[in-house]
Protein backbone atom coordinates (compact mmCIF):
# COMPACT_ATOMS: atom_id res chain seq x y z
CA UNK A 1 0.00 0.00 0.00
CA UNK A 2 1.02 3.23 -0.98
CA UNK A 3 0.33 6.87 -0.30
CA UNK A 4 0.87 9.09 -2.84
CA UNK A 5 1.30 12.70 -4.80
CA UNK A 6 3.31 13.53 -7.33
CA UNK A 7 5.87 10.43 -7.43
CA UNK A 8 7.84 11.56 -10.32
CA UNK A 9 9.13 9.41 -12.50
CA UNK A 10 10.18 7.02 -9.50
CA UNK A 11 6.96 6.00 -8.83
CA UNK A 12 7.05 3.96 -12.14
CA UNK A 13 9.95 2.03 -11.13
CA UNK A 14 8.71 1.55 -7.46
CA UNK A 15 5.23 -0.21 -8.62
CA UNK A 16 7.33 -2.11 -11.45
CA UNK A 17 9.60 -3.25 -8.56
CA UNK A 18 6.64 -4.25 -6.58
CA UNK A 19 4.55 -5.88 -9.34
CA UNK A 20 7.97 -7.83 -9.86
CA UNK A 21 8.15 -9.43 -6.13
CA UNK A 22 8.40 -13.78 -5.86
CA UNK A 23 5.96 -14.65 -3.21
CA UNK A 24 4.20 -17.90 -2.97
CA UNK A 25 1.11 -16.34 -2.20
CA UNK A 26 -1.22 -13.97 -4.20
CA UNK A 27 -0.45 -10.08 -2.76
CA UNK A 28 -2.50 -7.03 -4.03
CA UNK A 29 -1.36 -3.27 -4.43
CA UNK A 30 -3.25 -0.04 -3.59
CA UNK A 31 -2.54 3.61 -4.01
CA UNK A 32 -4.09 6.34 -2.41
CA UNK A 33 -3.09 9.44 -4.16
CA UNK A 34 -3.93 12.96 -2.60
CA UNK A 35 -3.76 15.55 -5.43
CA UNK A 36 -1.19 14.38 -7.90
CA UNK A 37 -0.69 16.77 -11.00
CA UNK A 38 2.34 14.75 -12.49
CA UNK A 39 0.47 12.41 -13.96
CA UNK A 40 1.01 9.42 -10.81
CA UNK A 41 -2.31 8.39 -11.21
CA UNK A 42 -2.46 7.63 -15.08
CA UNK A 43 1.14 5.89 -14.58
CA UNK A 44 -0.08 3.58 -11.55
CA UNK A 45 -3.55 2.44 -13.75
CA UNK A 46 -1.66 1.91 -16.82
CA UNK A 47 -0.07 -1.23 -14.65
CA UNK A 48 -2.95 -2.27 -13.36
CA UNK A 49 -2.64 -0.66 -9.84
CA UNK A 50 -5.80 -0.15 -7.75
CA UNK A 51 -5.77 3.87 -7.26
CA UNK A 52 -8.49 5.59 -4.90
CA UNK A 53 -8.01 9.29 -4.66
CA UNK A 54 -9.23 12.32 -1.85
CA UNK A 55 -8.69 15.43 -1.57
CA UNK A 56 -4.99 16.89 -0.86
CA UNK A 57 -6.88 18.28 2.46
CA UNK A 58 -7.94 14.92 3.42
CA UNK A 59 -4.41 13.79 3.58
CA UNK A 60 -2.97 12.86 7.00
CA UNK A 61 0.19 10.13 7.97
CA UNK A 62 -1.96 7.87 9.65
CA UNK A 63 -5.44 8.21 8.60
CA UNK A 64 -4.70 7.74 5.01
CA UNK A 65 -2.10 5.06 5.95
CA UNK A 66 -5.49 3.52 8.34
CA UNK A 67 -7.84 4.26 5.05
CA UNK A 68 -5.39 2.05 2.59
CA UNK A 69 -5.64 -0.67 5.20
CA UNK A 70 -9.30 -0.56 5.51
CA UNK A 71 -9.51 -1.24 1.28
CA UNK A 72 -7.12 -4.05 2.31
CA UNK A 73 -8.07 -7.56 2.53
CA UNK A 74 -5.22 -9.85 3.58
CA UNK A 75 -3.50 -11.14 6.94
CA UNK A 76 -0.83 -8.70 6.94
CA UNK A 77 -0.72 -4.95 6.05
CA UNK A 78 2.56 -3.65 3.86
CA UNK A 79 3.32 -0.15 3.74
CA UNK A 80 6.09 1.68 1.51
CA UNK A 81 6.55 5.18 0.19
CA UNK A 82 6.16 6.60 -3.52
CA UNK A 83 10.17 6.89 -3.45
CA UNK A 84 11.16 3.63 -1.20
CA UNK A 85 12.28 1.20 -4.15
CA UNK A 86 12.47 -2.85 -3.44
CA UNK A 87 16.30 -3.85 -3.66
CA UNK A 88 15.01 -7.12 -5.15
CA UNK A 89 12.44 -9.41 -5.75
CA UNK A 90 12.06 -11.34 -2.64
CA UNK A 91 11.99 -8.01 -0.57
CA UNK A 92 8.04 -8.75 -0.17
CA UNK A 93 8.26 -12.23 1.63
CA UNK A 94 11.43 -11.26 4.48
CA UNK A 95 9.13 -8.44 5.04
CA UNK A 96 5.90 -10.66 5.77
CA UNK A 97 8.11 -14.01 7.03
CA UNK A 98 9.69 -11.52 9.32
CA UNK A 99 6.15 -10.20 10.90
CA UNK A 100 5.05 -13.82 10.73
CA UNK A 101 8.22 -14.75 12.71
CA UNK A 102 6.68 -14.49 15.91
CA UNK A 103 2.84 -14.25 17.00
CA UNK A 104 3.03 -11.59 19.36
CA UNK A 105 4.66 -8.94 16.66
CA UNK A 106 2.50 -6.29 15.92
CA UNK A 107 4.74 -5.28 12.84
CA UNK A 108 8.57 -5.17 11.44
CA UNK A 109 10.40 -3.28 9.10
CA UNK A 110 13.29 -3.61 7.39
CA UNK A 111 16.55 -1.93 6.30
CA UNK A 112 17.22 1.37 4.29
CA UNK A 113 19.71 1.63 1.36
CA UNK A 114 20.95 4.76 -0.07
CA UNK A 115 20.47 4.91 -3.82
CA UNK A 116 23.30 4.70 -5.82
CA UNK A 117 23.96 8.50 -6.78
CA UNK A 118 23.38 9.31 -2.86
CA UNK A 119 25.74 11.61 -1.20
CA UNK A 120 28.48 9.44 0.35
CA UNK A 121 27.59 11.01 4.00
CA UNK A 122 24.04 9.98 3.25
CA UNK A 123 25.21 6.10 2.42
CA UNK A 124 27.40 6.13 5.87
CA UNK A 125 24.63 7.47 7.96
CA UNK A 126 22.27 5.14 7.12
CA UNK A 127 24.36 1.67 7.21
CA UNK A 128 25.67 2.90 10.67
CA UNK A 129 21.60 3.60 11.37
CA UNK A 130 20.24 0.57 10.58
CA UNK A 131 23.53 -1.93 11.25
CA UNK A 132 22.43 -0.94 15.19
CA UNK A 133 19.35 -2.99 15.08
CA UNK A 134 21.67 -5.89 14.03
CA UNK A 135 22.47 -8.33 10.93
CA UNK A 136 20.04 -10.53 11.44
CA UNK A 137 16.46 -10.76 12.12
CA UNK A 138 15.61 -9.91 15.27
CA UNK A 139 12.11 -9.81 17.53
CA UNK A 140 12.25 -7.23 20.21
CA UNK A 141 10.11 -6.65 23.22
CA UNK A 142 9.91 -4.44 26.49
CA UNK A 143 11.74 -6.61 29.03
CA UNK A 144 12.82 -3.50 31.52
CA UNK A 145 10.39 -1.11 32.43
CA UNK A 146 12.63 0.37 34.47
CA UNK A 147 14.85 1.06 32.07
CA UNK A 148 12.16 2.09 29.68
CA UNK A 149 11.18 4.75 31.55
CA UNK A 150 14.42 5.84 32.76
CA UNK A 151 16.55 5.67 29.41
CA UNK A 152 15.43 7.65 26.36
CA UNK A 153 18.32 6.42 24.52
CA UNK A 154 16.51 2.77 25.27
CA UNK A 155 13.40 3.91 24.81
CA UNK A 156 13.83 5.23 21.19
CA UNK A 157 15.68 2.47 20.27
CA UNK A 158 12.45 -0.02 21.09
CA UNK A 159 9.99 1.92 19.12
CA UNK A 160 12.31 3.57 16.36
CA UNK A 161 9.67 1.43 13.20
CA UNK A 162 9.61 3.45 9.71
CA UNK A 163 6.29 3.02 7.32
CA UNK A 164 8.32 3.50 4.79
CA UNK A 165 9.44 -0.54 4.60
CA UNK A 166 6.62 -1.61 7.17
CA UNK A 167 4.29 -4.56 7.77
CA UNK A 168 1.73 -4.48 10.29
CA UNK A 169 -0.08 -7.89 11.21
CA UNK A 170 -4.08 -7.27 10.35
CA UNK A 171 -5.52 -7.94 13.13
CA UNK A 172 -3.22 -5.85 15.56
CA UNK A 173 -3.76 -2.87 13.33
CA UNK A 174 -7.77 -3.78 13.78
CA UNK A 175 -7.26 -2.62 17.13
CA UNK A 176 -4.34 -0.31 17.02
CA UNK A 177 -4.12 1.18 14.35
CA UNK A 178 -2.24 4.06 13.12
CA UNK A 179 -2.68 7.15 15.48
CA UNK A 180 -3.74 10.65 13.69
CA UNK A 181 -0.65 12.82 14.12
CA UNK A 182 1.13 15.34 11.61
CA UNK A 183 4.09 13.57 11.75
CA UNK A 184 6.24 10.59 13.13
CA UNK A 185 3.16 7.97 12.78
CA UNK A 186 4.92 5.08 12.29
CA UNK A 187 6.75 5.47 15.67
CA UNK A 188 3.62 7.07 17.67
CA UNK A 189 2.33 4.14 16.64
CA UNK A 190 5.43 1.20 17.63
CA UNK A 191 5.19 2.74 21.19
CA UNK A 192 1.89 2.91 22.15
CA UNK A 193 2.03 -1.21 20.25
CA UNK A 194 5.58 -1.89 22.47
CA UNK A 195 3.66 -0.55 25.52
CA UNK A 196 0.80 -2.74 25.36
CA UNK A 197 2.82 -6.02 25.45
CA UNK A 198 3.57 -6.27 21.80
CA UNK A 199 6.85 -7.18 20.03
CA UNK A 200 8.50 -5.64 17.17
CA UNK A 201 10.25 -7.23 14.39
CA UNK A 202 13.61 -6.00 12.18
CA UNK A 203 14.00 -7.46 8.88
CA UNK A 204 17.63 -6.79 7.33
CA UNK A 205 16.91 -8.90 4.29
CA UNK A 206 13.86 -7.17 3.50
CA UNK A 207 15.59 -4.00 2.26
CA UNK A 208 14.22 -0.95 0.03
CA UNK A 209 16.41 1.89 -1.91
CA UNK A 210 15.21 5.11 0.22
CA UNK A 211 17.78 8.16 1.02
CA UNK A 212 17.24 11.98 0.48
CA UNK A 213 19.94 14.44 -0.42
CA UNK A 214 18.45 17.07 0.90
CA UNK A 215 19.68 20.65 0.32
CA UNK A 216 20.23 23.53 3.09
CA UNK A 217 17.21 24.69 3.49
CA UNK A 218 15.07 21.23 2.91
CA UNK A 219 17.59 19.59 5.47
CA UNK A 220 16.52 22.38 8.30
CA UNK A 221 12.71 21.70 7.29
CA UNK A 222 13.08 17.91 7.15
CA UNK A 223 14.53 18.19 11.01
CA UNK A 224 11.97 20.91 12.01
CA UNK A 225 9.32 18.49 11.37
CA UNK A 226 10.87 15.39 13.06
CA UNK A 227 12.28 17.56 16.41
CA UNK A 228 8.90 18.83 16.53
CA UNK A 229 6.76 15.57 16.79
CA UNK A 230 9.45 13.85 18.72
CA UNK A 231 8.70 17.07 21.69
CA UNK A 232 5.00 17.22 21.04
CA UNK A 233 4.62 12.97 20.84
CA UNK A 234 7.39 11.94 22.99
CA UNK A 235 8.34 14.59 24.91
CA UNK A 236 12.46 14.31 23.82
CA UNK A 237 14.41 17.22 23.36
CA UNK A 238 16.49 17.11 20.54
CA UNK A 239 17.78 19.98 21.23
CA UNK A 240 17.67 21.07 24.84
CA UNK A 241 19.98 24.08 24.66
CA UNK A 242 22.76 26.52 22.41
CA UNK A 243 25.36 25.08 23.73
CA UNK A 244 24.53 21.65 23.03
CA UNK A 245 23.49 22.30 19.62
CA UNK A 246 27.23 23.88 19.17
CA UNK A 247 28.42 20.90 19.91
CA UNK A 248 26.78 18.99 17.84
CA UNK A 249 27.22 21.03 15.00
CA UNK A 250 30.70 20.94 15.28
CA UNK A 251 30.38 17.09 16.35
CA UNK A 252 28.72 16.06 13.01
CA UNK A 253 31.13 18.12 10.90
CA UNK A 254 33.83 16.35 12.15
CA UNK A 255 32.42 12.91 11.53
CA UNK A 256 31.39 14.10 8.19
CA UNK A 257 35.21 15.30 7.57
CA UNK A 258 36.84 11.61 8.54
CA UNK A 259 33.84 9.83 6.90
CA UNK A 260 34.72 12.16 3.25
CA UNK A 261 38.54 11.47 3.96
CA UNK A 262 37.67 7.38 3.24
CA UNK A 263 35.52 7.44 0.53
CA UNK A 264 36.75 5.24 -2.20
CA UNK A 265 37.75 6.78 -5.14
CA UNK A 266 38.54 10.02 -3.71
CA UNK A 267 41.96 11.66 -5.45
CA UNK A 268 43.72 14.93 -5.05
CA UNK A 269 44.14 15.52 -1.26
CA UNK A 270 43.02 17.32 1.70
CA UNK A 271 42.18 19.94 -0.83
CA UNK A 272 39.56 18.73 -2.94
CA UNK A 273 37.74 17.43 0.70
CA UNK A 274 37.51 21.23 1.40
CA UNK A 275 34.74 22.20 -0.45
CA UNK A 276 32.27 19.11 0.38
CA UNK A 277 33.18 19.75 3.94
CA UNK A 278 32.08 23.13 3.99
CA UNK A 279 29.12 21.80 1.86
CA UNK A 280 28.34 19.39 4.54
CA UNK A 281 29.23 21.42 7.53
CA UNK A 282 26.31 23.28 6.52
CA UNK A 283 23.91 20.80 5.92
CA UNK A 284 24.95 19.81 9.30
CA UNK A 285 24.38 23.30 10.72
CA UNK A 286 21.07 23.43 9.01
CA UNK A 287 19.70 19.74 10.95
CA UNK A 288 20.74 21.13 14.12
CA UNK A 289 19.04 24.59 13.63
CA UNK A 290 16.19 22.64 12.08
CA UNK A 291 16.05 20.22 15.40
CA UNK A 292 16.42 23.22 17.99
CA UNK A 293 13.42 25.10 16.29
CA UNK A 294 11.31 21.78 16.37
CA UNK A 295 12.27 21.37 19.94
CA UNK A 296 11.34 24.69 20.83
CA UNK A 297 8.77 25.30 18.43
CA UNK A 298 5.71 26.19 21.01
CA UNK A 299 7.92 29.79 21.09
CA UNK A 300 7.26 30.18 17.58
CA UNK A 301 4.49 31.89 15.77
CA UNK A 302 1.95 29.67 13.83
CA UNK A 303 2.29 31.15 10.67
CA UNK A 304 6.30 30.92 10.93
CA UNK A 305 6.03 26.79 12.31
CA UNK A 306 3.68 26.43 8.61
CA UNK A 307 6.41 28.48 6.75
CA UNK A 308 9.26 26.21 8.11
CA UNK A 309 7.48 22.80 7.67
CA UNK A 310 8.74 20.62 5.24
CA UNK A 311 5.99 18.35 5.47
CA UNK A 312 2.81 20.68 5.63
CA UNK A 313 4.09 22.32 2.44
CA UNK A 314 4.11 19.15 1.11
CA UNK A 315 0.48 18.17 2.29
CA UNK A 316 -0.89 21.59 0.77
CA UNK A 317 1.31 21.76 -2.30
CA UNK A 318 -0.55 21.13 -6.03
Amino acid sequence: MIPVKNGGALLGEVLDAVLAQEARWPFEVIVMDSGSTDGSVECARRRGVRVECIAPAEFGHGKTRNRLAALASGKFLVFITQDAKPADRQWLTNLVQGCDADPSVAGAFGAHLAYPQARYVTRRELEAHFAGFGQALSVVRLEDADRFSSDAGYRQWLHFFSSNNACLRRSVWERLPFPDVAFSEDQTWALRAIEQGYAKAYVPDARVYHSHDFGIWETLQRNFDEARSFRKYFGYELQGGLAQALRCCLGLARRDWQWLKTQPGRRGGKLLLLPDAMYMGLIEAARVLGQYLGTHHQRLPGAMQRLISRDQLLQTRG
